[in-house]
């Protein structure tokens, strides 16, 4: 067959081989290069979808990790502030206490104040028996 096209065009066979093996590489070359592209653009295409699945789930996670982040944080705070609010609610109640025996113990001051100024035996070196109870008292 080479050698009939050969005769028709009117040049030697041999060049009309090499032509020829020449164009079956190129098209060997052509459709390799085609089926490289197509099965590497199909491999890009696949791995681009998994990774993009993967940072979707990492972002999702993110997330989940952030907003039960901010909850804890909420949660610390009012714990914080509930035990803040119970400390001052006793220590209110404490020093409502305070006042009260602060209180008692001006009156007792002042009543044995009056008595220790109404005693008729103020001025004496020893204590009667009405100063021993008073001295007893603040005891």
């Amino acid at each position: 067959m080479i050698g009939w096209f050969a005769k028709l065009l009117g040049i030697n066979k041999w060049i009309v081989s090499a032509i020829t093996a020449l164009a079956l590489v190129g098209a060997i070359g052509l459709g390799a290069w085609w089926i490289h592209g197509t099965i590497y653009d199909s491999g890009y295409q696949a791995a681009s979808a998994v990774k993009n699945a993967e940072i979707a789930e990492l972002k999702e996670d993110f997330a989940k990790q952030r907003a039960a982040a901010v909850e804890a944080r909420n949660a610390e705070v009012e714990r914080q502030a509930a035990a803040n609010n119970a400390a001052k609610t006793r220590e209110a109640a404490r020093i409502a206490e305070m006042q009260a025996q602060t209180e008692i113990l001006q009156s007792q001051i002042e009543e044995l104040q009056r008595e220790a100024s109404e005693d008729p035996d103020a001025g004496r070196t020893a204590l009667g028996a009405s100063s021993v109870q008073r001295v007893n008292k603040v005891r």
